[in-house]
């Protein structure tokens, strides 16, 4: 079994960070049922503008809020307007990683979905796997490389 990213909600801003509360991310049920990300599920939080990467479980709060609560001890790690990766995963046997579709949103500055997007891996003719990044009408958009020298 492998462990792969499930879903993505990849740079929404923190609304707010609760040292009090007992625990947990809040999300807007909206933003977890267009990923995939279920409540109470384990997800894995990483600050883009810190660095730090934690894991913690979700919580649903208002629907339609846009927000995205760092509760409890998870509440150290991110400030209000820190931009954070959540990613939910699952564990699958190799030979279904084509089967596995990702739902990757990207917001912007109000937490406003700006792009669906879906990760694929695929298996060409010589058995090697080929990934792709899908917008809403299934066309390929650009992964990012580095090549070094450019």
């Amino acid at each position: 079994m492998r462990k792969l990213v499930a879903g993505k909600l990849h740079g929404i801003y923190v609304t707010e960070a609760n040292l009090n509360y007992h625990g947990s991310i809040t999300l807007d049920p909206d933003h977890c049922e267009a990923a995939g990300i279920l409540p109470m599920e384990f997800v894995e939080i990483w600050n883009k503008n810190s660095g730090a990467r934690i894991s913690t479980y979700v919580i649903l709060g208002e629907r339609g809020s846009r927000c995205c609560i760092l509760n409890g001890a998870a509440a150290r790690t991110c400030q209000p307007g820190d931009q954070v990766i959540i990613c939910n995963s699952v564990y699958l046997d190799e030979s279904r990683i084509p089967d596995l579709k990702p739902t990757v949103l990207t917001f912007d500055d109000n937490n406003h979905i700006r792009d669906r997007l879906t990760y694929s891996v695929e298996v060409d003719e010589r058995g090697k796997y080929t990934f792709s990044i899908l917008d809403e009408e299934d066309r390929r958009q650009p992964v990012p490389l580095s090549v070094a020298g450019t």
